[in-house]
């Protein structure tokens, strides 16, 4: 298991740095659902004491990303379908209001920044592989910065943002699979088309339907590993 990504820089606070290493770990998929995190490994990975990784693992509860088992301590979130489902359903109607509020209020220079990101997404629609599939999901993240920006709403910002940390542990495995990282490309371009024609009503819509068809896929990969089980 490659932990590099794990090892802890004096840039942030060493607390948020073990925190968003951990996470790190769990949206790509390092850490799997259902995988112990025992402390003591996770003391030696990052280099710290296992009060810190304590408080970043009671903070990756608090998220939905970790859970406390009892005997068996804490373990990767599993998710189910329902669970997934009603995260999807939030997320879709967050981000139709993100998608409309943007078309709205989004400056030229923003509008502008939403073409850049979406031009470097194309640029990695046609990757393969888990690496691709990493790089297509960060760059992804940075496109919903520039909407979120736009939108001009702080509330809608913090709870989208609670939602995509949320769903995104399911978001490499959905992307992963074959034909999905070309799909959500062209939905993207959908979304940012209805932008510049200034069709708010579009852009809604076009937010929506692409997170309807993230979730549909995701109760889809969950149902399978259900049944592996």
């Amino acid at each position: 298991m490659n932990t590099n990504r794990l090892v802890v820089r004096p840039v942030a606070t060493l607390r948020q740095q073990v925190i968003d290493g951990l996470r790190a770990c769990i949206s790509d998929l390092t850490f799997k659902p259902g995988d112990r995190l025992i402390e003591r490994e996770l003391c030696e990975m990052l280099g710290v004491s296992r009060t810190l990784v304590r408080e970043a693992l009671s903070q990756l509860v608090a998220e939905g990303l970790v859970q406390i088992i009892p005997h068996k301590g804490p373990i990767v979130a599993v998710m189910t379908g329902d669970e997934a489902r009603g995260l999807y359903e939030v997320r879709a109607v967050l981000e139709a209001l993100a998608g409309r509020q943007f078309t709205e209020r989004a400056t030229e220079e923003q509008r502008t920044a939403l073409k850049n990101a979406l031009n470097e997404l194309a640029s990695m629609r046609d990757m393969q592989g888990q690496e691709g599939t990493m790089r297509f999901l960060k760059q992804k993240a940075r496109f919903y910065d520039v909407i979120l920006e736009g939108a001009g709403n702080p509330v809608l910002t913090e709870m989208l943002r609670l939602v995509h940390t949320r769903v995104m542990m399911l978001r490499a495995t959905t992307l992963s699979q074959e034909g999905r990282l070309v799909q959500s490309y062209d939905e993207i371009a959908a979304i940012v088309d209805a932008v510049m024609r200034n069709d708010a009503d579009a852009a809604a819509a076009a937010c929506k339907h692409h997170v309807e068809q993230a979730e549909r896929l995701a109760v889809q990969v969950l149902a399978v590993a259900a049944n592996e089980q």
